[in-house]
């Protein structure tokens, strides 16, 4: 699919519908988009190249854009092979194609390309470098750990275009259209969670720049309402929530667990939670579980005891959270439990461990199934969680 971004600069991307898990683990039931751009001036440039998967439909549309012409550069700003996997065959197509990469970017080619020697055609940028393509002036800026130590954004001067690399990505194939946030959140909180602060130091080189339009490495081009989409990443990155609201995720055995779960936002609900979203993390999407406890400002974890420790499938769930850098939230315990009660302890454990967390009381302890006494402390851990 080729369409004009600006007169002088197309999008040359593909659509991935067959893929079932992004990185091997994240399911993409509307698949995924590799974008790659190219800017035609007295230089040419390409922007990125795309997965393997891919390789066919992307050389046909490179050639079609470039329409006989011969490209120049190839910009490199991420080396994951989701992005980067073509960059030995373009290399081998156009001799004298020069790769433009960080100094960081171009100690991985030869991890990726062994039998490839890039060495007498890269072109190493540093922070703040332009380079001259004619009209077109693009500056280059280090964007470490976003989500890579080798990624750098480039800034169009001319179109006052910001190639964002993973930055403002979304999961969901191009053709597939929806509203973006909810799957750019999911995108940024599985990819770039744990990276707040560096997200954060990118935020603010961008806000020196003039940006007409923002072309990330999966997902839309972004033009209009762009505050929108910045505030939202700044949200993100800074780890505070987007809504008020609790999200109850839980791991049951036997059902038990679940039925306290259920009551429990039956609860909220009823007590005037403005949103409550449950979460079933033995059989729900462990990526979008993670998502909504980054969205909403509370959650609220219930689970069984399992070998004297907690039912694995919520200890996978904090352990992704602590991968995540989870902070700055209020969190409610129940724990269920038929003769010793352990899952409490080592949740407690686990949430202490991040940062800026709150504990909220009482914890609650389940023996095998709720009972009345057992609701009624529900309602008073309710209270608690809503009167924060």
């Amino acid at each position: 699919m080729i369409t004009d971004i600006t007169t002088s600069i197309k999008y040359i991307g593909v659509d991935d519908t067959d893929i079932d898990l992004f990185e091997s683990q994240y399911v993409v039931p509307n698949g995924v988009s590799y974008n790659s751009y190219l800017i035609l001036d007295e230089k040419i440039a390409i922007m990125d190249t795309v997965d393997n998967r891919k390789t066919t439909e992307w050389l046909e549309n490179l050639q079609e854009a470039l329409a006989g012409k011969t490209p120049d550069y190839l910009v490199v700003q991420h080396m994951e092979p989701d992005h980067a996997a073509n960059i030995a065959n373009i290399a081998e197509r156009y001799p004298e194609l020069k790769i433009v990469v960080s100094n960081k970017a171009a100690q991985m080619l030869p991890q990726f390309f062994e039998s490839t020697d890039f060495s007498s055609r890269t072109v190493i940028v540093k922070e703040g470098e332009t380079l001259s393509l004619g009209q077109h002036t693009l500056q280059f800026f280090m964007a470490p750990m976003v989500h890579w130590p080798e990624v750098m954004v480039t800034y169009d001067q001319l179109d006052k275009v910001l190639f964002s690399a993973d930055g403002f990505g979304k999961f969901g194939a191009l053709a597939h259209e929806e509203e973006w946030k909810d799957e750019a959140r999911r995108y940024y909180i599985n990819i770039c969670g744990k990276y707040g602060a560096q997200v954060q130091a990118l935020l603010k080189k961008a806000a020196t720049l003039d940006i007409n339009y923002i072309c990330p490495l999966h997902g839309p081009v972004l033009k209009d309402n762009l505050s929108y989409y910045i505030g939202l990443y700044n949200t993100w990155s800074s780890y505070e929530p987007e809504e008020e609201g609790v999200l109850i995720a839980y791991a049951s055995i036997h059902g038990g667990t679940a039925e306290a779960a259920k009551k429990m936002a039956d609860i909220l609900i009823e007590k005037g939670a403005p949103r409550v979203v449950l979460a079933d993390l033995t059989r729900d999407d462990m990526a979008s579980a993670i998502d909504q406890a980054f969205c909403l400002s509370a959650t609220i974890l219930a689970a069984s005891s399992y070998d004297a420790n907690v039912f694995p499938p919520m200890y996978d769930f904090l352990h992704h959270l602590q991968l995540k850098n989870f902070q700055k939230r209020r969190i409610g315990l129940i724990e269920n439990g038929s003769w010793a009660p352990t899952a409490g302890k080592v949740m407690r454990t686990m949430v202490e461990q991040m940062k800026d967390m709150e504990i909220v009381d009482p914890m609650i302890t389940i023996r095998s199934r709720m009972k009345q006494p057992d609701i009624l402390a529900l309602e008073t851990l309710a209270d608690a969680i809503l009167a924060k």
